[in-house]
């Protein structure tokens, strides 16, 4: 360590952490304190260059606490990597694209989107503000496809200017001129080309097949993004009929309203009571559709009567049975959740026909509450339905359970049916370094369980259009087989409106010419290239080359299988490589009941006010105190923790004032053996701090670095204060010092934490910024003895704890006093023996060995004047 530079800033009389946020936030930007700097990366190469695969926030409504704890970890790192040396690429991104942002502007502006209407130049919305979340489809205005998009785009710029404010309040040092938007234009091209490139490779492919689908949506769902909820239900067990007349066979179901779309009897290969049964038929009970019986090893012998129907498509075992059996389809629901019109070809006789018809148009529950009534008229339920409660597969944004529809989408692989490609993934995610290690697991989990290709496409409005057309036949129907794809020089396109090479505009939709694709991609099939986006990559080749890999994404653990797999799919796919070195996952904030915090659960804190009552580096030692991958609680009511970082904020001022009252004389240097020992005790410090952060253990640095720091406030600021003074003293110079250069260490060691309260103080004796300043680093050869501090700190502690058992003040001076120790403590309280009477007031001190443990004897208090 080196002295800092001499003063240069004018210290206050009071320290006060107040409009320390807008004071340093618009210093910084105006120093570019946190820009990239292209050249010395340049200079430097890859190895020089620390760059972050930042989460973009979903630009949707407002940010919350959950956004504050995992984007200040993130800084942590980032601060410590720029005080390293690192040319840090920081960007942000905001996820403005998808479903979120299309309810808020629904909500927000109450409309909805009709792709029918044209485009109104002059609309106003019906009203904007507020979250309307009253709001039906059925109240909501009307509008066109473009009109729809507007708005979108106008509500997540104001949306984005707010977090961009918030986050600039919190202190992320992030370089806010490496911006991106999930739907700008340079996106667009960059999702498109990437989705070209797939399909070239036969990586994407479009098929008819089973679907996720949320009906109010109205579009298709990803694995990813389902989640299960407790649902009520009840077993219903209906008699099916063998054909062979040899009596009824019993199943029991959930789903009685889909028994016009049963294609089978399903049990276990070794279930001794249907084994007589495999290879036979039964008629379904109400529709007379002969359906085989038929084994199959997912068939659960104790679930039920242990023979289940399988129907297309009640819920991803029927897929999957459906598939592995080859079995046809007989799909009942459309794309509105309710039962199609026309009955399935299967269903033959009249009475089948009849009730059939009694369904056609009903939603699911009112289907299912009709077929249980005709089963009870007809005797083919057997008892009353059995109530329960069992886990239901829902969209995770959704409000009513999934359905399984046979739609056309568009897929990319990803290792479900294919080997070779899955262990690529599972072996790309074990040469990844993850914070922490046991977060791998959940990865390989998901890895493992897939079951199908991912679904790309969706039917919504707001998003990255899919850039293909399909000519039309003779007949206005399209050619499947012959996709047509765009130039890549070409791109952005919107196959709604530009034109496929080789047609002109006056052929769309006309037998012979063309359509183009109304699907847009999932959102996350553009976020999972936020490293291309905001690298440069295809479109910035020398700042892709000084960026990727990246060496962190940061994110929450949630999303590990949707955000984390897809990127590192797509960089596998693209690169064969995983796109960063290191993942670092976020625990959740849950709230005082251990409850994770969520917007359905109504229990989601929003930062702003926190941040203003309590300041920003309250909220992010927070924060830094809790390990990556852990949850924390955070009860706004009484939030302890903020206030013991903002009690650290403070003391950091008033230690820094005090500290710098000590003039260091010209030439000064450390030669008393207390003040050596505190800086061999913060070197210490400093190693462990350092290897803690390298091990991306923000939490052990901050735990570390906080004890140091309170020591030398209350023990060895309290012990050489007045050596420090005194100007006539040997010692002065060698205190003054040993303190100045604590005091620079502790700004640095605590900046990536306390980033606002440690540039205010570090501005008052230095130049420049303490974020760009060097991060410490402890000296080869050692100053002094650590074990005299400790020694030191501990007879101080004796020695205010005898007044305080005489009941007498602090300041209150001793006649005489003993303290007793072994031998090397003893010889270690002989090097600072003139502090420890000075900060005692002690006039006599007797030093004696000869007790293991150190002992305060014969206290003698001085007379007091009255």
């Amino acid at each position: 360590m080196t002295d800092a530079r001499p003063a240069q800033g004018q210290i206050p009389d009071k320290p006060a952490l107040e409009g320390l946020e807008a004071k340093w936030d618009a210093a910084w930007s105006g120093q570019g304190t946190y820009l990239f700097d292209r050249a010395r990366a340049v200079e430097v190469g890859r190895e020089g260059v620390y760059s972050v695969d930042t989460p973009p926030p979903t630009a949707s409504g407002s940010l919350h606490i959950g956004h504050v704890f995992s984007f200040t970890h993130t800084d942590l790192k980032v601060r410590y990597e720029r005080m390293r040396g690192k040319a840090v690429f920081y960007p942000m991104g905001w996820d403005d694209n998808g479903l979120p942002t299309e309810r808020r502007v629904q909500n927000y502006y109450g409309v909805r989107c009709d792709p029918s209407l044209p485009y109104d130049a002059d609309f106003t919305p019906p009203f904007e503000g507020g979250d309307n979340k009253s709001s039906r489809a059925a109240d909501q205005v009307p509008v066109s496809r473009r009109n729809f998009i507007e708005l979108c785009e106008r509500l997540t710029v104001e949306d984005e200017k707010h977090f961009e404010a918030l986050f600039r309040q919190l202190g992320l040092s992030v370089d806010w001129t490496q911006t991106y938007r999930t739907i700008s234009d340079d996106t667009i091209r960059t999702s498109q080309l990437a989705f070209l490139r797939n399909l070239d490779r036969g990586e994407a492919y479009q098929d008819l097949a089973p679907t996720m689908w949320d009906i109010d949506f109205r579009t298709a769902i990803a694995q990813a993004e389902l989640e299960e909820r407790e649902q009520p239900a009840a077993f219903h067990r209906v008699a099916f009929h063998r054909t062979d007349g040899a009596g009824d066979v019993h199943i029991e179901t959930t789903r009685p309203e889909l028994l016009p779309a049963c294609v089978a009897l399903v049990a276990h290969p070794d279930d001794e009571r249907y084994q007589p049964l495999f290879g036979t038929t039964v008629r379904t009970p109400l529709f007379d559709v002969e359906v085989p019986v038929l084994a199959h090893p997912l068939a659960q012998p104790d679930k039920g009567s242990g023979i289940a129907m399988i129907c297309t498509f009640g819920d991803v075992t029927d897929v999957v049975w459906w598939r592995e059996l080859q079995l046809p389809n007989r799909t009942i629901l459309g794309l509105d959740g309710r039962v199609l019109a026309d009955a399935p070809q299967a269903i033959e006789t009249d009475a089948g026909k009849a009730a059939y018809a009694e369904l056609a148009g009903k939603t699911v529950f009112s289907a299912k509450k009709r077929v249980v009534e005709l089963l009870q008229e007809s005797g083919e339920l057997i008892g009353d339905p059995k109530p329960f409660t069992h886990v239901v597969k829902f969209y995770e944004k959704g409000d009513r359970p999934m359905e399984i529809v046979s739609t056309r989408q568009w897929y990319i692989r990803n290792g479900a049916r294919d080997e070779a490609l899955r262990d690529k993934l599972i072996a790309l995610g074990k040469d990844m370094s993850w914070h922490p290690d046991f977060m791998r697991v959940r990865f390989e989990n998901w890895t493992n369980g897939l079951t199908g290709d991912w679904l790309v496409s969706r039917q919504r409005f707001f998003g990255v259009p899919i850039p293909v057309w399909y000519p039309l036949d003779e007949n206005g129907e399209r050619d499947y087989d012959r996709v047509l794809t765009p130039d890549h020089a070409s791109l952005p396109i919107d196959p709604s409106i530009d034109v496929p090479a080789g047609y002109t505009a006056d052929q769309r939709g006309l037998p012979g010419g063309f359509e183009g694709e109304n699907d847009i991609f999932d959102t996350w099939a553009t976020s999972s290239l936020t490293p291309q986006l905001a690298g440069g990559w295809e479109r910035d080749p020398e700042l892709w080359n000084l960026v990727a890999p990246f060496d962190m994404r940061p994110q929450g653990q949630d999303i590990i299988r949707t955000w984390l797999f897809s990127t590192l799919l797509r960089s596998a796919l693209e690169d064969d490589r995983a796109p960063w070195t290191d993942a670092a996952i976020s625990g959740f904030i849950v709230d005082p009941d251990r409850k994770k915090m969520s917007k359905s659960k109504g229990n989601v804190v929003t930062p702003a006010d926190i941040l203003s009552q309590h300041g920003s580096d309250a909220v992010r030692y927070w924060a830094a105190s809790s390990r990556l991958g852990t949850d924390a609680a955070f009860d706004p009511q009484n939030p302890t923790q903020v206030k013991i970082g903002r009690r650290l904020a403070i003391k950091v001022l008033n230690a820094a004032k005090f500290v710098l009252s000590f003039p260091v004389p010209e030439g000064a240097e450390v030669t008393h053996a207390l003040d050596a020992s505190m800086l061999a005790t913060l070197h210490g410090v400093v190693r462990e701090a350092t290897k803690a952060l390298d091990n991306y253990d923000h939490a052990r640095a901050l735990e570390l670095t906080e004890s140091f720091f309170w020591t030398f406030c209350d023990d060895y600021l309290e012990l050489v204060k007045e050596r420090a003074y005194n100007q006539t003293d040997a010692g002065q110079a060698s205190a003054a010092l040993a303190l100045r250069l604590a005091m620079s260490a502790l700004l640095r060691l605590l900046a990536p934490v306390l980033a606002f309260a440690t540039e205010e103080a570090w501005s008052w004796f230095n130049n420049g910024s303490v974020h760009t300043a060097d991060w410490p680093v402890a000296p080869e050869e050692e100053w002094g003895d650590p074990a005299v501090l400790t020694a030191v700190s501990a007879a101080l502690i004796g020695i205010r704890r005898a007044k305080t058992e005489a009941k007498a003040s602090q300041k209150t001076p001793v006649a005489s006093l003993t303290l007793r120790a072994d031998d090397v403590t003893i010889a270690n309280l002989r090097l600072a023996e003139g502090d420890l009477r000075a900060v005692g007031r002690i006039e006599t001190l007797d030093l004696i060995d000869g007790s293991d443990e150190l002992l305060i004897e014969g206290v003698e208090l001085a007379p007091q004047e009255v």
